[in-house]
């Protein structure tokens, strides 16, 4: 039954089916042999989707959109610049630090990419830093928007393990500052073999003045997280307040925005949200299947043959983690892969809050690894590079991440409050 599921998930998949309906047939094609009732796939994919914390995901998406539509994205950068411009290379450090603000506002990585891409991209070729570089930087800087909160596959996988939304959430600082700072090394090397040019002169005035502008987009992150953790609202709470705000800002603070406006945004977000909701319906079918035939047992007793090192398996499944990022969108990698090996972290002890940080890591890097790369083509679409090129220059990075991946993996001191 393992095996006719999977082969027929793969081969649905090669031939270019959607994931969403790839799970659904093969999982239909195991329930007709196996001769149970189909009632059961309506009745599993509507339980898959009544989740409470499943109400966050849609309104992050939002929130993350009309920020990236307005101009709290350029002001992030306007202020990062006026600290850090006047470096060498200083264009590559304000990318990643646009990066990581911006993380902690969309929860999403295509849309941190695309915000910080759209307003850097014109200044960095205007300055001459290497267009393919700079194209790959922003793209790998977009990873972090899934691991610094909020984050959307932080909420699926707190769905789907049972665990706490929150301290995941507390869990994603450091790892995302982690990957930040090993990207701004990279860069700031690449920009002295390049002997890239400095920026503007550095002046407390300037400072003050872009922190002005920016203190609407900086305070976002600090109410919706500070909401979070103090306890004054949930996440799905915080949610709604993150689009309430965003549209604040963005009609009459910014006043950057209209009503027309942010009526498209709000049916591209629902594109976007209906996918996500769709590959969770038909995933609840695929879990109920691996449930009532054991698969995650009959997986788990396989690779404890090979070894019993908890450190080992984890390298085991971050392995097959960073595959499945190549092939497949990090939603849907993460939904499919987490009820597989969850019984076997349990079973050898490692905390599932940990666990859940290696897999939203693993994944997030699997936004810049070709075929299935969702922020590098954003970039390329930005820039108007070809994949190939900014593949090539992506290289380096994507090095830099998967060691962060494996100090993450082995030194979980890097996550705070993970018992």
């Amino acid at each position: 039954m393992t095996a006719i599921l999977f082969i027929s998930f793969f081969v649905l998949l090669l031939l270019g089916i959607p994931v969403a309906l790839s799970i659904g047939i093969a999982s239909l094609i195991i329930l007709i042999t196996e001769d149970v009732p189909l009632v059961l796939i309506a009745q599993r994919m509507f339980a898959g989707t009544d989740s409470f914390p499943l109400i966050a995901v849609p309104f992050f998406i939002l929130a993350g959109d009309l920020m990236a539509e307005g101009k709290v994205s350029e002001k992030l950068v306007e202020f990062a610049d006026s600290i850090f411009g006047f470096l060498k290379g200083g264009l590559s450090i304000v990318a990643v630090l646009a990066g990581m603000f911006f993380a902690a506002i969309s929860g999403s990585g295509a849309a941190t990419t695309a915000a910080v891409g759209t307003t850097l991209v014109p200044e960095l070729k205007k300055k001459g830093y290497d267009e393919a570089s700079s194209a790959a930087l922003i793209a790998a800087s977009g990873t972090i928007g899934v691991v610094i909160p909020p984050s959307v596959p932080m909420i699926l996988y707190a769905v789907i393990a049972d665990q706490s939304v929150a301290q995941l959430f507390l869990n994603g600082f450091i790892p995302g500052v982690v990957m930040g700072s090993v990207l701004i090394g990279i860069a700031v090397k690449q920009a002295y073999k390049r002997n890239y040019p400095k920026g503007s002169e550095f002046t407390f005035k300037n400072v003050w003045r872009t922190l002005k502008d920016a203190i609407w987009g900086i305070l976002t992150p600090v109410i919706i997280l500070g909401g979070i953790f103090s306890g004054i609202f949930t996440p799905s709470e915080a949610a709604v307040i993150a689009v309430n705000y965003s549209l604040i800002v963005s009609l009459f603070i910014y006043r950057d925005m209209k009503l027309k406006d942010v009526y498209n945004i709000i049916c591209k977000s629902a594109i976007t949200m209906s996918v996500i909701m769709f590959i969770i319906a038909t995933s609840s079918i695929l879990s109920w299947i691996l449930a009532n035939w054991s698969i995650p047992t009959l997986i788990a007793n396989g690779v404890l043959a090979v070894s019993t090192n908890k450190y080992i398996v984890l390298l085991l499944i971050s392995i097959i983690v960073l595959i499945a990022g190549v092939f497949m969108e990090t939603a849907s990698a993460l939904i499919i892969l987490t009820p597989v090996f969850l019984p076997l972290v349990e079973q050898l002890g490692v905390n599932l809050v940990h666990f859940g940080i290696v897999m939203v890591v693993g994944l997030a890097i699997g936004m810049i690894t070709p075929p299935v790369a969702i922020n590098l083509y954003v970039a390329s679409t930005i820039t108007s590079l070809s994949i190939e090129k900014i593949t090539k220059a992506i290289i380096p990075f994507m090095i830099g991440l998967v060691i962060v991946l494996l100090l993450i993996l082995y030194l979980p001191l890097f996550l705070p409050v993970i018992i």
